[in-house]
């Protein structure tokens, strides 16, 4: 969108549709064009295509391809992202990349989403502007971005009336590396937020998992109950404190072996019993939202389990670190990344989600399952200074615009 030639006499109007399989080698050819690096291949178009969190809307004129837009979606969330936006150099002064924005916001609202956010250029001046024509307003830079090295900026825009809130911490961002490390993930997220010293790794992610796993001789690898992580945080020197619905061992309902269901309750009873040594507090309770607004007032952050069926139709347990909320949205840090549908760290950060949709999510099971850690500094906690994106991957993304 830089360097427009003057725009000549068009034969017919532009016309603006969702993309087919048909587009496919058209939208090829125009991504070469338009771009030098972070091309989208085949692949990447025919995945597009077809996936349902994508959605991706093309502008023709005199039966040529001139432009087109791809908008992501994060299920489950009020959250999409304009993903890439590209306008053939020979059609450029006709004010289709503002038509095609529009078109991506008004198709996110339609699905309830309340903010769009994007990634853009630092050199590619003319989008800038158009963005902060549009609304769009900067939150956030990515040094060495794209494949040429140079940096992002991060807009944002509500597309709704909704605001999103300053969170009382700028919660740092871990990626969990394993499938069945949620739990260590969004731990060490905390523990690298509260104190400037503590710097997660893979090699303490999978040490937490190994403390605080809980669930044995099921199928596929242990995941970790809130005992565990508690104690887990607590023997890095973090304050913690447990809320669940229900007494006795957890996701016992899954398993119909006894012989497994005793090693349960054996783990499980360990864990109390040490939680009740180091003095931690295990409330027999529902957390409420009220609750994990209040521990946010207070530089506390919770730890929160939800269920991924909301996510990916999957009802498996996941936990996430919830870094804001307000009268309409609680926000999350999500560690799990789902690389095959484009998504990267900086789409799982500061997620909203509305706080009816969280309550349905934050529980699990037959039981309804209802549980959360909260994470403080302890006294001897060096206070962290670090910005939000701490930890954050910020190479080889795929947006380019």
């Amino acid at each position: 969108m830089s360097n427009n030639p003057t725009p000549t006499a068009l034969n017919s109007s532009p016309l603006f549709r969702r993309a087919n399989i048909n587009d496919l080698a058209a939208l090829i050819d125009l991504e070469n064009r338009c771009f030098q690096t972070d091309r989208l291949s085949r692949r990447n178009f025919k995945h597009m295509l077809k996936a349902e969190s994508a959605v991706l809307h093309i502008a023709e004129i005199d039966n040529k391809l001139a432009a087109y837009i791809i908008t992501l979606f994060h299920r489950g969330t009020s959250l999409a992202r304009l993903y890439s936006i590209a306008v053939d150099p020979n059609f450029r002064g006709y004010g289709l990349a503002r038509k095609l924005i529009e078109l991506s916001e008004q198709t996110a609202i339609e699905r309830r989403c309340i903010f769009m956010r994007l990634e853009v250029r630092t050199d590619n001046q003319d989008a800038i502007r158009l963005y902060e024509k549009l609304g769009y307003q900067q939150f956030g830079i990515y040094h060495d971005y794209y494949e040429d090295h140079l940096d992002a900026l991060r807009f944002q825009k509500q597309i709704k009336r909704f605001a999103p809130p300053e969170p009382s911490l700028r919660v740092a961002y871990f990626e969990q590396t394993t499938d069945f490390t949620c739990g260590p993930a969004s731990l060490m997220m905390t523990m690298a937020t509260l104190n400037s010293d503590f710097l997660p790794n893979a090699t303490e992610e999978l040490q937490i998992w190994r403390e605080a796993t809980t669930i044995y001789m099921t199928s596929g690898h242990g995941g970790c109950g809130p005992h565990g992580l508690a104690l887990a945080a607590q023997m890095r020197g973090f304050s913690a404190e447990v809320y669940v619905s229900q007494a006795g061992p957890l996701f016992t309902e899954g398993v119909r072996i006894q012989e497994k269901k005793n090693v349960l309750r054996l783990v499980h009873e360990s864990f109390v019993e040490k939680l009740e040594q180091q003095k931690i507090p295990i409330h027999y309770t529902a957390i409420t939202q009220n609750d994990i607004e209040l521990a946010l007032s207070q530089h506390k952050l919770a730890l929160v389990m939800i269920s991924t069926y909301h996510f990916d139709r999957k009802k498996a347990p996941h936990w996430v670190a919830v870094t804001a909320i307000d009268e309409d949205f609680v926000y999350i840090h999500d560690p799990d990344v789902d690389r095959d549908s484009h998504q990267r760290p900086i789409d799982n950060q500061y997620i909203p989600i509305s706080r009816a949709q969280f309550d349905r999510m934050s529980q699990f099971g037959q039981n309804r399952l209802r549980t959360a850690v909260i994470i403080g500094r302890d006294s001897h906690c060096k206070e962290s200074s670090k910005p939000q994106d701490l930890i954050e991957e910020t190479h080889q993304q795929d947006t380019h615009q």
